[in-house]
């Protein structure tokens, strides 16, 4: 075990017990012992990595998470996410991250992707990005999905943090790898494990315990939740999208009039 991994783990897990965290970790023996897999995760909430780090835990394996690059010029997070081998995700260069993500999994790592690419506001899944099947098909490995639920009770985009006593459930799920051939198509690869994780996730909240009252906001419209719907959700995601691209304009000194 490395030591700076090995110390975030004891940490987390001391802050999971504080919190009364309850995990229910399926299927987590198909996780391979040995060699390289891209373990694909739904998103929830924003500590949908720490959680999904436990599913490995019983094959003795760490992950190494794709994160956004100021994750680690971050003062405390930087050394941190450094010491534990995670790799920065630079939106302006990202054929960096994706050679660094290729390495390891050639190296026999497992990384861990989250294919929606942000937090899904819906709690349903959003489209796939295509990155996680190219990986795999190019450094020959398999897909490993995984999904979580009820991360989304504890911390999610649009809600406010819970961060004390909650004994929240949370429910993760590892389905069996998924192989991926050199030649495979990826948008064929990213539908068939989307449409795993998708039963998986249905499994997974006919299992959880029933949200009524103010944790309605954390259910699905279409479970009879009052979260958005998926296609309000891309709505509010495009809206944020469009703003910060309109910021960072300003920044440069462009603006719309222009």
């Amino acid at each position: 075990m490395e030591p700076v991994y090995s110390s975030v783990i004891g940490f987390a897990r001391g802050v999971f017990a504080v919190q009364g965290l309850k995990f229910t970790i399926l299927g987590d023996e198909n996780v391979p012992r040995t060699g390289g897999a891209v373990m694909v995760v739904n998103h929830t909430g924003y500590f949908d990595f720490a959680y999904a780090g436990l599913a490995a835990q019983k094959s003795g394996r760490l992950v190494r998470f794709m994160a956004k690059d100021g994750v680690f010029s971050h003062p405390v997070s930087g050394p941190l996410m450094r010491g534990m081998k995670h790799i920065p995700v630079d939106r302006t260069a990202g054929a960096a991250s994706y050679a660094a993500a290729v390495d390891a999994l050639r190296a026999g790592e497992i990384v861990g992707v989250f294919p929606e690419a942000t937090i899904s506001r819906s709690f349903e899944l959003k489209e796939f990005k295509t990155g996680a099947a190219r990986m795999a098909a190019e450094a020959g490995v398999p897909i490993l999905p995984v999904v979580i639920w009820g991360s989304q009770r504890v911390w999610t985009k649009g809600h406010p943090k819970r961060l004390g006593r909650t004994n929240v459930p949370i429910i993760m799920s590892v389905a069996e790898p998924v192989p991926v051939a050199a030649d495979a198509d990826p948008d064929e690869v990213t539908a068939r494990y989307k449409a795993v994780m998708a039963h998986m996730l249905d499994v997974a909240r006919a299992a959880y315990e029933p949200l009524t009252g103010p944790d309605l906001r954390y259910l699905p419209a279409s479970m009879g939740g009052t979260a958005p719907t998926l296609a309000e959700a891309t709505r509010l995601d495009e809206a944020e999208s469009a703003e910060r691209q309109r910021r960072a304009d300003e920044r440069r000194g462009f603006s719309s009039d222009s």
